[in-house]
């Protein structure tokens, strides 16, 4: 590991940086925790998404791979979700962050990872199919959200994004009575102007 380090880029540096802050996060450093309440997946078991409910993505993403089995927080990936109303898409260079060090264990993952590394060889961004969106007339803070919520807010809105092969919409966002209902639950604000202005 010394070696790769003092010879790889900086980004390889911040791959590995990346990976060990993952490993001490999720298993006090002895490697990613395995889920009790997610068993295992075998990333070869699912060929094909369009079986899957969701829309295909450049990229097949496994999110219950990531989230699930491997335990990555959703803000690992989505960072600006904690300090903006933006979620963001990670970019290339975030999922070639990890994936510099790691090349997946299957002849699906690997080839989605060959995928990945041809877009970040290219310097193309992926163009990714949105899922969730709020009305246009809407101001939805996430970093508001995940504040009062812990890092389990996703949840809310998203579904058990952790045992979803292919994420796909869960809750109908765009219905203000899906917020007005978790307002009411969590007894706080429903004043207009906190959402529309």
């Amino acid at each position: 590991m010394r070696k790769l380090v003092l010879l790889g880029s900086g980004t390889t540096v911040l791959a590995l940086a990346g990976l060990l802050l993952f490993r001490v996060s999720s298993g006090g450093g002895r490697g990613p925790a395995q889920s009790t309440a997610t068993a295992p997946v075998n990333p070869a078991a699912i060929e094909d998404t369009a079986d899957l409910a969701g829309p295909r993505q450049p990229i097949f993403f496994r999110h219950d791979i990531h989230a699930g089995q491997y335990q990555i927080q959703c803000q690992y990936c989505h960072y600006t979700a904690a300090v903006s109303s933006e979620p963001g898409i990670p970019s290339v260079e975030t999922c070639m962050g990890c994936h510099l060090a790691i090349s997946g264990s299957d002849s699906g993952g690997r080839s989605e990872i060959r995928k990945l590394r041809k877009y970040s060889s290219d310097k193309k961004p992926m163009e990714w199919v949105r899922i969730h969106a709020v009305a246009r007339h809407v101001h939805f803070p996430h970093s508001r959200h995940i504040k009062a919520m812990g890092p389990t807010a996703c949840m809310t809105c998203h579904g058990d994004v952790k045992r979803m092969p292919q994420v796909y919409k869960v809750n109908n966002i765009t219905n203000m009575g899906f917020c007005i209902t978790c307002h009411l639950q969590r007894g706080v604000t429903r004043d207009c102007t906190v959402c529309h202005y």
